[in-house]
């Protein structure tokens, strides 16, 4: 029986097509993202420095209001209302006493309530009916932490 002769493998060569292909992909994907590429501005920002002002910058006065777990109430602690108390018409009248002087120096009033985390919720909105009848409009909370 006769072989067939054995052919020569054929040499595919450098296939170029495929190459061109890739290219052409890869240079689509660079054109459509460089459109989604944004852009930075400037910022127009000043750093914190030293300023000079004309006048002098006023401070809000602090005053803080503590509710102890028992019910009492104090002003800057200095004890205003005993657990019972639940008009605290002592509080009251300091707190329109320290309206008054802001409103003619013509500063902020900043009032913080810090309520020991035990203190009962009815002696809080006590303080804070206190603060709206006196028409203190700057409240914040706090609560203290135990020691």
């Amino acid at each position: 029986m006769k072989q067939a002769p054995k052919e020569a493998p054929a040499d595919a060569g450098f296939q170029i097509a495929p190459m061109i292909d890739v290219v052409f992909v890869i240079m689509l994907f660079f054109m459509v993202m460089a459109g989604a590429v944004k852009v930075e501005h400037e910022l127009k920002t000043t750093l914190p420095g030293n300023a000079e002002t004309a006048q002098e910058t006023e401070l809000p006065d602090e005053v803080t209001i503590g509710i102890s777990e028992t019910g009492e109430v104090t002003l800057n602690e200095d004890p205003l209302g005993a657990p019972q108390d639940k008009v605290l018409e002592g509080l009251y009248s300091q707190m329109v006493q320290m309206r008054k002087a802001a409103e003619q120096a013509k500063t902020k009033m900043l009032i913080t309530v810090q309520a020991e985390e035990a203190a009962r919720y009815e002696r809080v909105m006590n303080v804070l009916d206190v603060l709206a009848r006196a028409e203190i409009t700057n409240v914040t909370f706090a609560v203290s932490e135990t020691e």
